[in-house]
């Protein structure tokens, strides 16, 4: 894991995700259905980036993937957060979605006084695995959820206590 650093995002990171959220079956686990979904998702993913809450995972000085704090700007609501991630094809299975969310939650306490972060994943994905592992655990699921070419996809969701 020694080729994995992390270091806060720029707008310049703008262009891997786009990349990442357009790499086959990746829109799969996302509620987007074209490009200019995908650009607006993009550019406000990492409008967070102006707070910090923005993370880019490196390979070897090469962008890998990126998380973020959706952090919430009323304060009834500002002790918890959803988070995003995602990882570049070629990296997966490397540690870096584990280095990512770990990281989310040491600045989701220390900075931002987080008391959980909650995620949305799609039934069939992955990484669900991946949450459990780190603690996440599932608190209930909406059904039908997404609909692309006729087929439904039910919503998990996940929270984990900092």
């Amino acid at each position: 894991m020694e080729h994995v650093t992390l270091r806060e995002a720029t707008e310049s990171d703008q262009r891997y995700l786009v990349e990442w959220l357009l790499q086959p079956g990746v829109l799969a686990g996302f509620p987007l259905a074209d490009t200019r979904e995908v650009e607006d998702a993009a550019r406000i993913w990492l409008s967070y980036s102006a707070q910090g809450a923005v993370i880019t995972a490196l390979w070897d000085g090469l962008p890998c993937g990126i998380a973020n704090l959706y952090l919430q700007p009323y304060q009834k609501l500002s002790h918890q957060c959803l988070f995003a991630i995602i990882v570049d094809e070629k990296y997966r299975g490397k540690g870096i979605g584990t280095k990512l969310i770990r990281e989310l939650m040491r600045l989701g306490k220390e900075k931002f006084h987080l008391e959980m972060l909650h995620l949305e994943v799609y039934e069939g994905n992955p990484a669900e695995k991946l949450y459990e592992k780190l603690g996440f655990r599932k608190y209930g699921v909406q059904r039908h959820f997404m609909k692309s070419d006729g087929k439904y996809t039910n919503k998990i969701l996940m929270q984990r206590n900092l």
